[in-house]
Order: structure tokens, then C-alpha cells, then sequence
């Protein structure tokens, strides 16, 4: 490798870190934020009973939920900053869909009315904050 390749090559190395440091801490704040709105809404009267199977979701599972799936989302922002030549612009365009497909289970589950809004609202609070913090991370990077 010459020296160009291996100076980007370098540069590379320092813009994913940087995304996944960026991103971790995202998916601290995607958790904590949805930890609370369903602590609220709990609090409010939603009880989250899933009728497939009777059983009621509990407060700390929408933490671990958020993590995993916003981890998931993190690498796939990676991927994206390392092989394509628009990482922003491929991401918004890959997770906005992957959001609007997440909406579909508590549609389909038969849950109230209050449950299913607040199912679709918590995943509307994890993409406002996992997509544009992304988004600009591989923007900067780019």
C-alpha cells in the first residue's frame, strides 16, 4: 500500500470509530428516552398487554429492545460510511423504510388502541434520535 492508501486508509479507521462512539452514545440516549416514555405512559393508563400470548411488556424490556435494535442500526450506518459513496444520504434512505416496517407487529398484534400508539410512538422517539445523529455522523465523515 502507498502512503495515500494507507493515510485513507487511516482516515477511514478514525470516521468509523468516531460513528461508533457517536453512536453508542445515541443509543444511550435512544434507551434512556424510551425508558421514560414508557414509564409515563405506563404511568398515564397504557398497559401494554400484547393479546398474542397475554402478556403485559415490561418497562425495562422497551430498554433492552431499544438497544439491540439501535446497536443494529449503528453497525448498519458502518457499513454504509465504509462501502458506499453516499453513507448519509443511504442510511436515511435504508433506516426511514426499516422504521415504518418496525410500526407493522404492534398493528398486527391487537393490542387497545392506547398500547399500539404508544408501541408506534416509542419507536418514533428511538428513530428522532438514532436517524439525524447517524445521518451526521456520516456526513462529517464523508
Amino acid at each position: 500500500m502507498n502512503d495515500t492508501g494507507a493515510v485513507a486508509a487511516a482516515g477511514r479507521t478514525n470516521h468509523t470509530r468516531g460513528l461508533i462512539g457517536t453512536g453508542l452514545l445515541a443509543t444511550l440516549a435512544a434507551m434512556a428516552a424510551t425508558t421514560v416514555a414508557a414509564a409515563l405512559a405506563r404511568a398515564g393508563g397504557v398497559d401494554f398487554e400484547v393479546p398474542d400470548g397475554g402478556e403485559t411488556i415490561p418497562v425495562p424490556g422497551f430498554t433492552v429492545v431499544t438497544g439491540f435494535f439501535s446497536v443494529v442500526g449503528v453497525v448498519i450506518a458502518a457499513a454504509l460510511g465504509r462501502w458506499s459513496t453516499r453513507p448519509a444520504k443511504r442510511f436515511v434512505q435504508t433506516a426511514l423504510p426499516l422504521t415504518a416496517i418496525s410500526f407493522v407487529p404492534p398493528l398486527l398484534a391487537g393490542a387497545t388502541t392506547a398500547t399500539t400508539a404508544a408501541l408506534i410512538g416509542l419507536h418514533v422517539i428511538a428513530a428522532t434520535v438514532m436517524i439525524p445523529t447517524l445521518a451526521r455522523s456520516l456526513r462529517r465523515a464523508g
